[in-house]
């Protein structure tokens, strides 16, 4: 890297070219030939890699992974309740560049072919697009619903609590993190709303129909009714097995994986991960020394630019109020935001987030120790056992309250 730096390397992958500047100023470009053979040996080794570790791995291995088709008949169904008097939306195509319309040939065709898709002359009819894939590459055609979803009555079936969902966690020292294969694409629509899911191209979902993530929630609450905050947690298609010790984790393996393939519901094993002491999961890590907040998201913290509108002020607060639980006396800090001392409460935030501490999980058979404290503005609170840190809790008081205080 020191030497590419030195050499103030340019490189374009487009092209396949590097161009360095020795030190008498002459730019020198290298242009590297497409070699087609050594590409296609490296995916077939990388492929056989991955098909190896997959064997390996007790309990996982037994349980297959690919959507076969179209998917059976459940007790659940995903429906589109329209508010009283709504007529049909439709809105134009968005334009897409040549690539782009190669690449919708190929998803549609592969959809049609599933049967997940067919050709359709409702009135209704939503543009679709594509979005960058974020950890394998490649694009993933998406709905824009958002005109939809403005006339749906809106499913107010509540998605869990993070918070509420980690404290089940205490004295798991073995995890399993399961994501399931296009997690909306294994919910049928209710036949009479198909019409309505229409999207209109020139020749799935995300910008989400607006009850989708309630309707799967309700979905994978009714599958692993028995199972839930026994030995595992649920956050609509992402799945955390916990166990005391190993023994424990392949018994509990064992019966998830089988209650999915019970009710058809298939995992992308290539995004699971088994088998760990550490981790990653909903933005945290979770071990058996606790809860700490996930790296990763810590430098998209860092990397937030001094927000200068509501607007961005709001973002912010909203990714770094995610971790509350981690700083203390977080309202108080926070409040300045929208005030002349904003940069100051940025900085400060900013600063706790990366020195936050790893939360330690409760254990109800043990006490509890709650410290309060008031001030004429707010409140604060910290609960804690055996003398760590479980989780911080403060709030700001409104007007009528600072008056009563």
């Amino acid at each position: 890297m020191e030497w590419l730096k030195q050499h103030n390397a340019m490189i374009d992958v487009g092209s396949r070219t590097v161009q360095l500047r020795s030190s008498s100023g002459t730019d020198v470009v290298i242009h590297m030939p497409l070699q087609e053979h050594v590409y296609h040996t490296v995916n077939v080794a990388e492929a056989h890699v991955e098909a190896q570790a997959l064997a390996k791995i007790p309990v996982a291995c037994e349980y297959p992974e690919e959507l076969p088709g179209l998917l059976p008949d459940r007790d659940v169904e995903f429906r589109i309740d329209l508010v009283p008097g709504m007529a049909p939306v439709s809105k134009r195509p968005y334009r897409m560049a040549p690539d782009e319309l190669k690449e919708l040939k190929t998803q549609l065709q592969e959809q049609l072919d599933k049967g997940f898709i067919r050709p359709s002359s409702s009135p209704w009819g939503c543009p679709a697009l594509f979005v960058e894939k974020k950890d394998q590459g490649g694009k993933r055609l998406c709905v824009d619903y958002r005109p939809l979803n403005a006339v749906t009555v809106k499913n107010k079936y509540p998605l869990p609590h993070i918070d509420i969902l980690f404290d089940q966690l205490g004295g798991a020292t073995v995890f399993s993190k399961i994501d399931l294969r296009s997690g909306y694409h294994q919910i049928k629509v209710r036949e009479e709303d198909i019409p309505k899911t229409t999207f209109s191209t020139r020749s799935f979902t995300s910008i989400l129909l607006t009850n989708a993530p309630a309707f799967f929630m309700y979905l994978m609450n009714s599958v692993f009714m028995n199972e839930l905050d026994k030995f595992m947690v649920v956050f609509i298609d992402d799945i955390l097995v916990y166990s005391k010790n190993e023994k424990e984790q392949e018994e509990h393996l064992q019966i998830v994986l089988s209650r999915l393939r019970e009710h058809k519901l298939y995992a992308k094993f290539s995004k699971c991960a088994f088998w760990l002491k550490e981790v990653a999961f909903l933005g945290h890590i979770l071990s058996a020394k606790g809860v700490a907040v996930d790296p990763s998201k810590v430098d998209d913290v860092l990397n937030w630019k001094q927000p200068q509108t509501v607007i961005e002020i709001r973002s912010f607060l909203g990714l770094a109020g995610y971790y509350r639980r981690f700083i203390k006396d977080f309202s108080r800090i926070s409040k300045p935001m929208i005030a002349p001392k904003c940069e100051e409460a940025f900085g400060t935030l900013k600063k706790l987030l990366t020195s936050a501490p790893v939360l330690a999980q409760p254990d109800i058979t043990k006490p509890f120790d709650v410290y309060c404290d008031a001030s004429g503005s707010g409140l604060g609170c910290v609960l804690m056992q055996e003398g760590r840190v479980i989780a911080y809790a403060s709030s700001q008081l409104r007007k009528h309250e600072v008056n009563d205080s």
